[in-house]
């Protein structure tokens, strides 16, 4: 036998050998992870609330104790019989402002409604006179001796073709109303031009603030108007005017042109002061 022989052989019979050992040996089994317990779930714990401590009472000993209830039916709320109610209604068939009523008490809180031509529901908004429109009326009302008095403020001359004013004052039980379109009496007319200054005022932010909202471009107009009113001197308190103008001055939905007239309206109520 060869020697190369001989090599095979042997490569042969180790190769034999190793293969036999390899398929005796057992593969060792993969360890098993267990899955880790879950936190045990616990009852939840019962919170207890304690409950507030009574507050301290200034009643003296041996006094009931007067609660919400008991309250509201042993002392009912007073009302001010006394207090005053101004009503004044204004109508103008045709006109595109056709019906214009305001109503207030003493401290000029109250609304005002109008009715436009061209709609059938009226407009209702919150008015709150200023103390020196107030001081206007009450100085008027007080010169007539209103609710006293039995005097027809009505001119000879009828001109309820521009509109009819009518007039109530409700105080104490007492109601009385004063009708007229036209009347020689200062007072009286006096009362009718304040409250038609205070409509000009109300109904034009009104119509500012629709227009803005909805129109922007019909802005510059509102304005003019505006300006038409202060220098007729129809504004029934034009300082009372000055926050919401400021606004306008910033709103960046109406055109440049409004924002600056309103901005020069501004200085122009400022220096009238």
């Amino acid at each position: 036998m060869s020697f190369y022989n001989t090599i095979l052989l042997a490569g042969v019979a180790v190769l034999i050998f190793s293969t036999a050992g390899t398929a005796q040996t057992k593969r060792r089994p993969r360890p098993v992870v267990s899955p880790s317990p879950l936190p045990a779930i616990t009852e939840p714990q019962e919170t207890t609330i304690s409950a507030p401590q009574p507050a301290k009472r200034n009643e003296r000993p041996g006094e009931p104790i007067q609660t919400a209830s008991t309250r509201s039916i042993s002392s009912p709320v007073q009302v001010n019989v006394n207090a005053a109610t101004f009503v004044y209604e204004f109508d103008r068939p045709g006109f595109n402002i056709e019906l214009i009523k305001i109503q207030h008490d003493e401290r000029g809180k109250g609304t005002i409604s109008f009715t436009h031509k061209d709609h059938n529901e009226a407009v209702t908004d919150p008015v709150a006179l200023s103390n020196t429109t107030l001081a206007t009326l009450s100085q008027s009302f007080d010169s007539l001796n209103f609710l006293d008095s039995t005097e027809n403020y009505q001119s000879e001359k009828d001109y309820s073709h521009l509109g009819n004013v009518k007039i109530t004052l409700s105080k104490g039980g007492r109601t009385r109303t004063a009708a007229y379109n036209w009347t020689e009496n200062k007072d009286a007319k006096l009362i009718a031009d304040e409250y038609r200054k205070i409509a000009n005022q109300y109904i034009w932010m009104f119509d500012i603030n629709t227009a803005r909202e909805n129109q922007p471009l019909e802005t510059p107009k509102l304005f003019s108007t505006l300006e038409g009113y202060l220098r007729r001197n129809e504004i029934s308190d034009p300082s009372q005017m000055l926050p919401f103008l400021r606004e306008l001055t910033i709103d960046e939905r109406m055109p440049l042109m409004a924002r600056n007239h309103a901005a020069r309206l501004i200085k122009q109520i400022q220096k009238s002061k």
